[in-house]
């Protein structure tokens, strides 16, 4: 055996059972930091970290002193921002590895078919401008806000939709929250969003969609009462004023599904037709566009 080759496997450490657990231990966390990290702005913020990382190691390479103590004087200090920046990720994190959300994927709405009711009923709810309001539950527990609202545990249709927005429904305020591929209940109090910045752009409906995101990893679907634009909300932001394609883009891609859609030839097509009946408020509020 030549000589450079035996020095090659002198040097490399042994690999051992307890390495091999070491390192799919270790894999296995990062890969769920990154998963957490996902679709977020936390995402955009390590990014940018990384690029001051990489500045400094440059400084230090070609001996620019300045740059370089000007980063390693503000490097300590950028872990309490860290702190502050990342406090909603840090909370989600804690509470999946509490809940066991790492290792079990039965809070998510796995079967598309579950998604093409709710695209039909939004279809139909967006031609009418009736207002709607759908959280679907991923990984955190929604149970807090079941209980605040009507139990129902029933199998999600487009009809039932249909009537629970009704707006001369019992049920029409309020949102519906689906977890496990079912409608949990309907009727649900949710936290509104306390963001100054769109307290006076947008209606209770949409505060309120966007306040269970905040410290969630759910999905609200929203339908304007008098636009009957869609929207949709994840990880404190909020997208208007989609199309019926794209809402289902924002579904597949937050629930990380991939494969061929479910086929619709052989489902019915949404009809709008007018409601002969006056329109209610949503969710306690007036519902701007």
């Amino acid at each position: 055996m030549p000589y450079w080759t035996t020095s090659l496997h002198l040097g490399l450490p042994q690999l051992t059972l307890r390495s091999i657990i070491d390192i799919l231990i270790t894999a296995f966390l990062l890969y769920q930091f990154l998963m957490m990290l996902r679709g977020r702005r936390a995402a955009s913020v390590l990014a940018g970290l990384a690029i001051l990382v990489a500045i400094y190691m440059g400084s230090v390479y070609f001996h620019l002193e300045l740059l370089r103590s000007v980063l390693s004087t503000v490097a300590p200090y950028s872990v309490f921002g860290l702190i502050v920046m990342f406090n909603t990720e840090l909370r989600m994190a804690l509470s999946r590895l509490g809940q066991g959300g790492w290792f079990s994927s039965g809070s998510r709405m796995q079967r598309r078919e579950f998604a093409e009711e709710i695209l039909l009923a939004l279809e139909t709810m967006a031609h009418r401008k009736v207002g709607a309001l759908i959280v679907i539950e991923r990984d955190l527990g929604l149970r807090t806000f079941i209980e605040s609202g009507v139990p129902m545990e029933a199998i999600i249709t487009r009809d039932l939709l249909l009537a629970i927005f009704h707006p001369n429904a019992a049920l029409h305020d309020g949102g519906v929250i689906v977890q496990n591929g079912r409608i949990a209940a309907a009727a649900c109090f949710l936290p509104l969003s306390t963001n100054p910045t769109l307290m006076s752009t947008m209606g209770t409906r949409h505060r309120a969609g966007l306040g269970i995101t905040e410290d969630t990893d759910c999905l609200s679907l929203i339908v304007s009462e008098e636009t009957g634009h869609l929207s949709v909300a994840a990880f404190d932001e909020i997208e208007r004023n989609l199309t019926l394609a794209q809402v289902r883009q924002r579904i597949e891609r937050h629930f990380g599904w991939s494969g061929p859609r479910a086929e619709r030839k052989d489902r019915p097509q949404a009809v709008a037709t007018p409601l002969m009946t006056e329109p209610t408020n949503p969710v306690g509020g007036v519902d701007r566009p």
